[in-house]
């Protein structure tokens, strides 16, 4: 089978063997995996002297069903999430706990964005906000944008930031989010506006590790406000900021409980319904389910498809963070 492969800070295109099935494991044939850039491209500039493998989020056709997986069966559609199991290669051998049955009004290029989806929708709960608040989303990639929309189907009020025109623009179709590319503007909207002086959270989406955004979402958020940070940022703050609002600073680990955790991943052992109800691969069902039932929009972020065989130049497109092309598709 080909994998796509970070060698010494470049992209290429490798021969492996298809994985050999084991129990409460599935082999999936993948039809879409999609480029995260931000940590795609952090990825490929760690790889000097080394392979590594690239990517985690995609979809494709169950070809065999291991033991211990009554819930699938061959020939399903499934979306997949979580490295080392999931990267961009034509087979995926993915413990049931990284999979998530995809309805089927959901296309697999969809679908396809579902570990990511999951990494928004698990910083959104880390805010946790209640019904009605104000938030600001701070940076509008492809997580900062999927964070905006679920933000406005769970009823938040949404404020969204981003230097470039480009990207605000992709969420001008929706007239409930108030959409800013000066920070001033921001500002003067969430502060001199509000008789509440400023957002219950900032979700920092952003990425460029020192980030003059640390500083100055203190002066967003009101008193006793959160910051979350989901991007690649350096969590830089101001003492006396933090001091004077008593502010919380919060960090958002990928797509939510059992990332990470080898009982969960490599076991495929679930965490008990009842004691942790929003795993990552439940926050996976959870995006699906958004996307089927229409409240958030994701095919504008799936326009640029690609074969696999030219991957590798895919990559050097999305590394321009003024550009409005977010994410690539890799078609496999």
């Amino acid at each position: 089978m080909k994998s796509i492969v970070a060698n010494d800070k470049r992209v290429e295109i490798i021969t492996e063997e298809i994985p050999e099935l084991k129990d409460s494991y599935l082999l999936v044939k993948t039809l879409y995996s999609v480029i995260s850039p931000g940590t795609e491209t952090s990825m490929i500039n760690n790889s000097e002297g080394r392979q590594i493998n690239i990517g985690y989020s995609a979809a494709g056709v169950i070809v065999r069903c291991g033991d211990n997986t009554e819930e699938f069966k061959d020939g399903d559609i499934v979306a997949v999430y979580g490295a080392p199991y999931v990267k961009h290669s034509q087979y995926l051998l993915v413990p049931k706990t990284l999979c998530s049955l995809v309805p089927d009004n959901v296309s697999p290029k969809e679908a396809a964005l579902a570990g990511i989806g999951a990494i928004a929708i698990h910083g959104l709960r880390i805010a946790n906000l209640n019904f009605g608040e104000k938030i600001i989303v701070a940076g509008l990639g492809i997580i900062g944008q999927l964070i905006t929309q679920i933000a406005d189907a769970s009823a938040y009020q949404v404020y969204a930031y981003d230097l470039s025109a480009q990207r605000t623009t992709l969420l001008s179709w929706n007239k409930n989010i108030k959409l800013f590319t000066d920070q001033e503007n921001l500002e003067e909207k969430i502060i001199s506006g509000d008789r509440y002086k400023g957002a219950d959270a900032v979700l920092l989406c952003a990425g460029g590790k020192k980030s003059p955004l640390t500083a100055q979402s203190l002066n967003w958020i009101r008193d006793k406000g959160k910051v979350v940070i989901v991007g690649d940022i350096e969590p830089d703050f101001p003492r006396d900021k933090m001091f004077g609002k008593e502010a919380s600073i919060l960090i958002s680990r990928a797509g939510g409980p059992g990332r990470y955790d080898p009982i969960f991943e490599r076991d495929a052992i679930d965490y008990h319904y009842g004691f942790i109800r929003w795993t990552e691969g439940r926050n996976m069902d959870e995006y699906l389910r958004l996307v089927s039932e229409n409240r958030i929009k994701v095919n504008k972020y799936l326009l640029e498809e690609v074969y696999f065989e030219d991957a590798p130049d895919a990559y050097e497109t999305l590394q321009n963070k003024e550009t409005s092309v977010l994410t690539k598709v890799i078609k496999w």
